[in-house]
């Protein structure tokens, strides 16, 4: 790394580095602000998040005690990326204020929510559906939940129910079920988990009111409840039912909970955007890129003395301020800039350079101007030059005046004689 004809080594340029660096950083600190302005604002209030007794935090705080890995989405498209085969989604209560349309003279609501759905389902997924607040019916899959209500409220109170002892795992605790609450309706595809009789005297072979039941889907299962009472904070902190949950998860590790339906979206910012499309390596790409040109623009790595005899600062038919562009554009450092000056014109007129280092009366000047910063060092040289091409032009012209000289001298008496015939 040393150039064998100056014996001088490389110098770290940290000018143009730093510039870039600091250029870079405040293009992404300034990316960065605009992506988290871009970031919703969110509220809690009836979600899985709430902590008072209406809401359902203990239910996911209990699975994250027990080992699961809890997620709480509020982007409802990241369900697509989810594991399906090891992961249980939750969808308790609440609704999608934006999933209707109106087609064919038919006011459809829920439909992206249900494709949503069906997707998980054929992939293996599982999924627990919890007081759906509209019907859902997959004609491709063959499913549908749908709540029922009594026309007139039952007087009787809310009730603790039990399972159904030949499909729930042994331990598991009765189910609360409010006096207003909703009932599904069935069909033989669904094997019942929790139900209590229409009427309170009736016989075992009566009409029954289903509060949860399952299904297999494909590869998927669905769990479906009529209500959400038996998984409030209140229900689970007076009856804990570890029973229940471990069966709602299936024995799968990450447990997924959809907060859209409660009113908590993620606004697709940037920062949204690059998680969303997985664009992590083609931003680092972008940055690294950025970096580089910032950097090159910048100057070079290094500073280093050109020596190289075909690599002239100033080349034919151009201009001095090209040159002194080009001259900067190597990094030259501020204390050599007078000698690349000097090793350039020696270059390209080795005979003046010679005679100007040569001469007892300008070699001092010369070697004075070298040690100069770059504006008098400069001016030192530029006089030099210039005194030196004012010497040899004198010369040049008393040789030519001594040759006329000569030559008239040498001129005959017939030459003279007709001169002065032509001038009498």
């Amino acid at each position: 790394m040393f150039d064998s004809r100056s014996g001088e080594g490389m110098v770290l340029n940290w000018r143009g580095p730093l510039l870039a660096v600091g250029i870079f950083a405040v293009a992404f600190a300034t990316l960065l602000l605009m992506a988290r302005q871009n970031e919703s604002n969110t509220s809690d209030m009836g979600s899985s998040l709430r902590e008072d007794p209406y809401g359902t935090s203990l239910l996911f705080d209990s699975y994250a005690r027990a080992g699961h890995q809890v997620n709480r989405s509020q982007d409802e498209d990241s369900l697509v990326d989810q594991d399906a085969l090891s992961t249980t989604a939750f969808f308790i209560g609440g609704q999608s204020s934006d999933d209707w349309k109106f087609e064919k003279g038919q006011f459809r609501v829920g439909e992206k929510f249900r494709v949503r759905l069906e997707q998980f389902l054929a992939r293996g997924g599982r999924v627990v559906l919890v007081a759906p607040a509209w019907k859902l019916k997959s004609e491709s899959q063959g499913w549908e939940v749908e709540n029922k209500w009594d026309k007139t409220a039952d007087d009787s109170g809310p009730a603790w129910i039990s399972p159904e002892g030949n499909a729930m795992p042994a331990g598991s605790e009765s189910m609360y079920v409010a006096n207003d609450a909703p009932w599904l309706e069935t069909d033989a595809s669904w094997t019942v988990l929790y139900s209590n009789a229409v009427d309170a005297n009736a016989k075992a072979d009566s009409p029954v009111h289903v509060h949860m039941a399952m299904r297999r889907v494909g590869n998927g299962q669905l769990i479906a409840a009529s209500q959400e009472s038996f998984l409030l904070n209140e229900a689970i902190k007076t009856r804990p039912n570890p029973a229940l949950l471990d069966f709602l998860a299936g024995g799968r590790p990450v447990v997924w909970v959809d907060e859209t339906l409660h009113g908590l979206h993620q606004s697709e910012g940037v920062l949204w955007l690059v998680q969303r499309y997985r664009l992590q390596v083609a931003l680092l790409l972008f940055w690294g890129t950025l970096l580089v040109l910032l950097w090159s623009m910048s100057g070079d790595l290094a500073r280093r003395p050109s020596r190289d005899v075909d690599a002239y600062l100033m080349r034919q038919s151009e201009g001095a301020g090209v040159a002194a562009r080009r001259l900067l554009q190597r990094s030259v450092a501020t204390e050599k800039v007078v000698a690349e000056c000097w090793e350039e014109f020696r270059r390209r007129s080795p005979q003046e350079a010679q005679a100007i280092s040569s001469d007892p009366r300008s070699a001092p000047r010369l070697t004075a101007a070298l040690a100069q910063a770059p504006l008098p060092g400069y001016r030192q040289l530029f006089q030099l030059i210039a005194e030196r091409r004012a010497s040899a032009k004198g010369l040049a012209r008393a040789h030519r005046n001594t040759n006329e000289s000569s030559t008239s001298a040498t001129t005959g008496p017939e030459e003279a004689r007709f001169a002065c015939m032509k001038n009498p």
